[in-house]
């Protein structure tokens, strides 16, 4: 896409939401779903997120699975087979940098043959390698059709969750254990200045202990999140922000369905 749409942590479950990134050319138009990964749900949260990749999995007309080459391969052919694709699908074997020729051509000879993969493309995100390859293949799959975007269209997602999604990165990066993940990030102003945009969003979480975490010893990591915040949100909006971050305690947010409904999931 050329554009940062969606937050990267090398925690798990980082994703919470479909994100749709729109790429229009002037011969097409592809509409990519950023899914949550595939889980076993604990929480109404969780049940939330599976929903997201059932319904992009219903709309698609192609499905691309992604896989680490260092991953366990019975693991995701089995998560894969799970899925009972109705479309046709794209087996992409990513860090292909970090792998010898010879474990390359093992997960080749490995996933060739099973039935939910049409084709199988092996990359080096990180080094922006063979990305045309895996256009084209998608190209091949995708269906003639009207664009469902304007051309100047990128996602169908408004700046507040991008903005909100940056915090929560920050929130991954700084923090270990559970606090990420009974975590919520939450806009609830944006007002476009002349000189700057002014920003309030409150950190949602479960616990005071988690919320004294969070602050830290006399608001050193409230701090150190707000400028690292801040730094990438200005980066994302080209403009000075002034970014105000308060903490909140929900108890057991993540099973509360009038939570999640206000939260955004």
């Amino acid at each position: 896409m050329g554009e940062k749409l969606a937050i990267v942590s090398s925690k798990v479950q980082t994703t919470r939401h479909r994100i749709k990134g729109i790429l229009t050319e002037k011969d097409y138009q592809v509409i990519f779903s950023d899914t949550p990964g595939i889980i076993e749900p604990k929480y109404k949260l969780h049940e939330k997120m599976m929903q997201a990749v059932k319904n992009s999995l219903e709309d698609a007309d192609v499905a691309l699975l992604i896989l680490d080459i260092n991953d366990d391969w019975i693991a995701c052919d089995q998560v894969f087979s799970s899925l009972r694709l109705k479309v046709p699908a794209i087996l992409v074997i990513n860090k292909i940098d970090i792998a010898s020729g010879e474990k390359l051509r093992e997960a080749i000879s490995f996933f060739s043959g099973k039935t939910y993969s049409k084709k199988i493309i092996s990359i080096s995100a990180k080094q922006n390698q063979f990305q045309e390859e895996i256009l084209k293949g998608i190209l091949d799959f995708l269906p003639d059709g009207e664009k469902f975007y304007d051309e100047d269209e990128v996602t169908d997602l408004s700046t507040r969750f991008f903005v909100a999604e940056l915090i929560r990165e920050k929130i991954y990066e700084l923090f270990e254990e559970e606090i990420p993940y009974q975590t919520a990030v939450i806009v609830q102003e944006f007002k476009e200045k002349t000189t700057l945009v002014k920003i309030r969003a409150e950190i949602i979480v479960q616990r005071e202990t988690q919320k004294a975490i969070i602050l830290g010893e006399g608001g050193k990591m409230i701090r150190k999140l707000g400028t690292t915040s801040r730094e990438e949100i200005e980066k994302f909006l080209n403009q000075k922000v002034f970014l105000e971050l308060f903490v909140k305690v929900r108890d057991k947010w993540r099973e509360r369905e009038d939570y999640l409904r206000e939260f955004g999931y």
